[in-house]
C-alpha cells in the first residue's frame, strides 16, 4: 500500500490542482500542527482495499475518496477544483513500485454545504467527495 500512495503522492505533485490549492492536499486529514484552516484544500484517503485475485492472478481493487472543501462564496472555486481533480485523475496512469497499475475510473460524486462557527463569525464551507475505483495487480 505504501507503493501505492507514494505514487498518488507523485500524481499529485506539480498538478493544476496542488497548485490551485496551494499545496494543500493531505493524506486522512487536514494537520493539526496547520492549524487554523486555509481554504481551499483536498483531503484523500483510502475507503477500501477488496482482493478481487484468482487462482492465476492477484488484483486489488482500491476506493479512494477526495474530499474538495471550499469556503468561497459560489461554485467557481469548488468546481475548479473538480475539474482539475478529473483532468488528474479521470483514466490516468500511475507507476507503483512493485506492482501493474490497471485503470483509474471516477465513480460518484456527492456535494454537501455547511456553516460553522469560527472565532471570525460564521463561515459556509462547501464539500464536494470524490471517489475512485483503482484496480492494481498484485499490490
Amino acid at each position: 500500500m505504501n507503493y501505492f500512495l507514494t505514487a498518488l503522492a507523485s500524481k499529485h505533485s506539480g498538478s493544476s490542482l496542488h497548485s490551485y490549492v496551494g499545496g494543500r492536499m493531505f493524506l486522512d486529514a487536514y494537520p493539526k500542527a496547520l492549524l487554523p484552516v486555509k481554504y481551499p484544500y483536498v483531503v484523500y484517503f483510502i475507503v477500501s482495499d477488496v482482493n478481487m485475485a484468482t487462482f492465476t492472478e492477484g488484483l486489488d481493487e482500491i476506493t479512494i475518496q477526495y474530499s474538495l472543501f471550499s469556503a468561497s462564496d459560489g461554485a467557481t472555486e469548488i468546481t475548479t477544483m473538480y475539474n482539475y481533480l478529473k483532468t488528474l485523475l479521470d483514466d490516468c496512469t500511475l507507476s507503483i513500485t512493485g506492482s501493474t497499475f490497471v485503470s483509474m475510473e471516477r465513480q460518484d460524486l456527492s456535494t454537501s454545504y455547511e456553516e460553522i462557527t469560527t472565532q471570525e463569525g460564521t463561515v459556509g464551507i462547501t464539500h464536494w467527495s470524490v471517489d475512485y475505483l483503482v484496480r492494481v495487480k498484485d499490490l
